[in-house]
């Protein structure tokens, strides 16, 4: 239907959180960034940056104007979404925050307007620890300390009674939530006796407390948990195949469970009491208490194909009637195989047990999958026309038209890896890891046949000779194996068929070395033969008599490895010590070793023709080299994951890598001119701009004459990048241009009234203005206006002190003509607010001061009286039309509000219509 991309991000997405709206839906990434993209027209709504790693949770609140995000970084922020800004950061945990839960206050949801005032928020952290949080005083009023592992998720009932906290061991905690005691936060007074003890200080704030455990049938850990919107089931996706599905009983059922407890345990003890000779004592029955595991019980297991990595329920079905009504949950599942799934889960009509019942297990609707690798890509092969691709991932190998993108076979094989096409590109081998040689006929889409080549050890290299007569393939058992094409013809049974002609191997030779073998490579040339060693050596042997030639050694890793250039004169080496190195193959000397990467370097290939050769490696990522220059002509980035394979087109058009995130990504070459100068230039500026941006985030943390230890529990939501110092020098530049104008303006009106009969000349007006045909101070205002709402305070923050008293000028200014009020006021208190103490030590601000303040109070009262007619208004419209109309305008919130009353003091009521 759609698909969501934004041109400025190359990070991967590592959370989607959906507000209850049901347009709007906040992305995170892995760097930190948040999107907001709108469902209706799929455009990107407002980027958030706040967090200085990977966003690991999201959630909205229930009126969808309040997100609350929560990264690797430890910290938990809380945004306005209609402002598009961040509220206030909250930290305490010590670990990444893995799931996030809101509280109302008093059956009222929590909005934009009173976010810093009103509600709570339960988040779970990898330091097992559960934090509940005081939005009103933006601090940590509980903690839960009984897990002993990481807790990976959490979820809140829809009555806000139960909490439920996942963690990597077989059981569910269940905690209950006291609604009435976080409303007595709210409402009692804050000045606290001085003479209250600690334990019951700490006993007033503890609103949460443990209810019970629910066991698993999963020995994983818990990766999410979800309650379904009608409140009567619970999700629970551990990390195997399994998606667990609990119900909640009814009142009914709870009520018939605790009788048969209570009748069991009067049984046991009249047969103790028959055995000891003793009568049945009275006044002494013991009570039922309802426990978790009573409530919550073990429903309908799901299980699907592969690892599941996310699950959510169908938002339709939050009416239980609806629910009853299909008959089954629907429950989307998302797999590590490229594949989501809708399940259908049979549920029991109301007042059926689930025994009497009889449902069906749960069953696959549809599902969607795409055609790229199910695992992680290890072997690449291109045919001889640069037409098809062959990539093998676990035990599926695919050919790929490389123009069009499009999978054309898909094939079952073994533990690929490595592989190539035979000449004619009819025929593509397979390198196992069970050290198997097996023969594929692309057009047929078959197994030809299977060769026993390493006897059982890992087959790491192959390649086909350069004459076309055969292939070389070295594998762990230490050996070197040369392979001729023969064609032969199939034995048929009946006669008078004339049999088919095929291609098979037969081996000719072996070469034995000392070590296993990874790597192996013909030079174009059928002269030399290339062999890299687990030794860390590369042995070069003449390819016709397979003398050795040179033993070439430098690396002090394995070469992962290597190729040789069409010119059969330079021999390149990638090794796991991420360096690079060139050879050449007349005296085995080693022209240059250059420290390539940041990770292990998992592939290099030369472009034919030429000494270009591009390398790939654990760091996600491919580079392009000069073997003459020995230079660095551009780096690609893009990929997710360790970079595994890599090809190359024969004339270096287009560049394939095969990465850990199970993708084939394409590069293209394109006729635009490339600069070495250029791209050094933007290589610095990238690191200066990664340092600056470091350089930032440490004075964030640790601000001025603040000691190690005494971090504030609550901060500002904000975080400065390339963009917000970007931002604050566009509003700087407004400045001075737009003081530059006024000045010049200033001295001509001076000088026009001291000489009024020689009126001077105009001063011609800046070319900027003149094109945007604006006044300095309205420049000012668009050029503040054009900053992002989120990165407005990070922008302000760059500016000198002496910029802010200039800035003040304009926000009178602003405030005299009531232009965009709203701005004016939020940059006068952000800088109020930040330079408090120099502007008080600023006498001359004062007429300044007291001017805004004037022409601000005369603006904001307008505007408060615009808004109160407005509301009388549609008070009036609502009165004539509820005197008029056969229905009635019904608050939402009210209604929430008694029925969350209703749940928290457990009343079963049936409704009758």
């Amino acid at each position: 239907v759609a698909r969501w991309t934004d041109s400025d991000n190359k990070a991967e997405v590592t959370c989607i959180a959906r507000s209850p709206n049901g347009t709007d839906y906040a992305v995170g990434y892995g760097d930190g960034a948040i999107r907001l993209f709108d469902l209706e027209n799929n455009t990107v709504r407002v980027v958030l940056n706040g967090h200085r790693g990977r966003v690991s949770a999201l959630e909205f609140d229930p009126t969808g104007t309040v997100l609350a995000s929560g990264a690797r970084d430890t910290d938990l922020i809380v945004w306005d979404v209609v402002g598009e800004v961040g509220l206030y950061r909250l930290r305490g945990h010590t670990d990444e925050i893995t799931a996030i839960g809101f509280l109302g206050s008093s059956g009222k949801a929590t909005s934009a307007l009173n976010a810093s005032a009103d509600g709570w928020i339960v988040t779970g952290s990898k330091d097992t620890l559960v934090k509940l949080w005081d939005l009103r005083a933006q601090h940590c009023v509980q903690t839960l300390v009984a897990h002993r592992s990481e807790v990976w998720a959490l979820a809140l009932s829809h009555d806000q009674r139960l909490l439920v906290t996942g963690t990597a061991d077989r059981e569910l905690r269940v905690w209950t939530v006291d609604t009435q005691k976080l409303n007595s936060m709210t409402t009692e007074p804050q000045d606290e006796p001085q003479t209250m003890a600690v334990e019951e200080a700490a006993q007033r704030w503890e609103a949460i407390s443990e209810y019970g455990t629910i066991e698993r049938a999963s020995r994983d850990r818990v990766v999410s948990l979800q309650f379904h919107p009608s409140g009567q089931y619970l999700g629970c996706l551990g990390g195997d195949r399994q998606l667990e599905v609990f119900r909640a009983r009814t009142h009914a059922e709870i009520k018939k469970k605790m009788a048969r407890r209570l009748k069991r345990s009067r049984e046991k003890r009249k047969t103790a009491m028959d055995v000891d000779g003793e009568g049945e004592g009275e006044g002494d029955e013991p009570a039922a208490e309802i426990t978790a595991a009573d409530e919550l019980t073990a429903f309908k297991v799901v299980r699907t194909s592969a690892k599941a990595v996310s699950f959510d329920f169908a938002p339709a079905e939050a009416d239980a009637a609806a629910l009853h009504r299909q008959g089954a949950l629907q429950v989307l599942v998302a797999q590590s195989d490229n594949q989501v799934g809708v399940w259908r889960v049979p549920v029991p009509p109301p007042g059926t047990t689930t025994k009497k019942a009889a449902l069906a297990d749960p069953s696959l609707l549809c599902a969607v999958d795409m055609v790229g690798h199910r695992a992680e890509p290890r072997t690449l092969a291109l045919s001889s026309d640069n037409e098809l691709l062959a990539s093998a991932a676990g035990r599926s190998l695919r050919i790929w038209n490389v123009q069009t993108g499009s999978c054309v076979r898909t094939l079952e094989c073994g533990q690929a890896l490595c592989a190539a096409f035979l000449p004619g590109d009819q025929f593509v081998v397979v390198g196992t890891k069970g050290g198997m040689l097996e023969l594929y006929d692309v057009p047929a889409a078959a197994l030809v046949e299977t060769f026993d080549a390493h006897e059982g050890a890992a087959c790491w290299a192959v390649d086909v000779k350069p004459d076309g007569s055969g292939l070389v393939t070295g594998g762990a058992d230490k050996c070197v194996k040369f392979w001729d094409f023969e064609l032969v013809r199939d034995a048929q049974s009946d006669a008078s068929v004339v049999s088919r002609r095929r291609m098979t191997l037969e081996h000719v030779k072996t070469l034995k070395m000392s070590d296993d073998v990874l790597a192996v490579k013909c030079s174009p040339d059928s002269r030399l033969l290339a062999v890299s060693l687990l030794d860390t050596t590369v042995k070069v042997f003449y390819a016709d008599t397979l003398k050795f030639f040179l033993s070439l050694y430098g690396h002090k890793l394995p070469v992962m490895s290597l190729d040789i250039s069409s010119d059969s004169t330079l021999l390149v080496t990638g090794s796991a010590d991420k360096s690079v190195k060139l050879w050449g193959l007349d005296f085995g000397d080693c022209h240059r070793s250059l420290l390539a990467h940041q990770e292990p370097v998992t592939c290099v290939r030369f472009v034919w023709g030429t000494h270009y050769f591009f390398s790939a490696g654990k760091d996600r990522v491919v580079q392009q080299w000069d073997g003459d220059k020995f230079q660095r002509i551009q780096r690609l980035e893009g990929s997710h994951g360790d970079v595994w394979a890599l090809t190359v087109g024969k004339f270096g058009n287009f560049v394939v890598a095969g990465c850990q995130d199970r993708s084939l990504r394409v590069w293209d070459k394109t006729e635009e001119p490339l600069f070495l100068e250029e791209e050094r230039e933007r290589e610095l500026e990238a690191l200066y701009d990664r340092g600056l941006e470091e350089a930032l985030d440490r004075t964030d943390q640790a601000p001025a004459g603040q000691e190690d230890g005494d971090e504030p529990e609550s901060g500002r939501a904000g975080r400065a990048t390339m963009e917000t110092l970007k931002a604050g020098e566009r509003i700087m530049e407004a400045l001075d241009l737009a003081d530059e104008e006024r000045a010049k303006w200033d001295a001509y009106n001076e000088q026009k009234r001291r000489m009024p009969n020689m009126a001077p000349a105009a001063p011609d007006v800046n070319p900027v203005l003149q094109f945007e045909k604006l006044t300095p101070d309205a420049y000012v205002l668009r050029t503040v206006e054009r900053v992002r709402a989120a990165e407005l305070e990070d922008a302000l923050l760059v500016l000198p002190f002496a910029r802010v008293l200039a800035l003040l000028e304009y926000v009178d200014v602003w405030a005299r003509r009531r232009w965009n009020t709203p701005l004016t006021c939020r940059v006068l208190f952000f800088l109020l607010k930040t330079h408090q103490s120099q502007i008080a030590a600023t006498r001359a601000m004062r007429p300044r001061l007291d001017s805004i303040r004037r022409h601000l109070r005369a603006v904001v009262a307008g505007q408060r009286d615009q808004i109160g007619f407005n509301l009388a208004a549609l008070g009036a419209l609502k009165a004539e039309w509820e005197a008029t109309a056969t229905a009635e305008f019904f608050d939402e919130a009210q209604i929430q509000a008694v029925l969350d009353s209703q749940l928290a003091k457990r009343k079963f009521t049936g409704l009758r219509a």
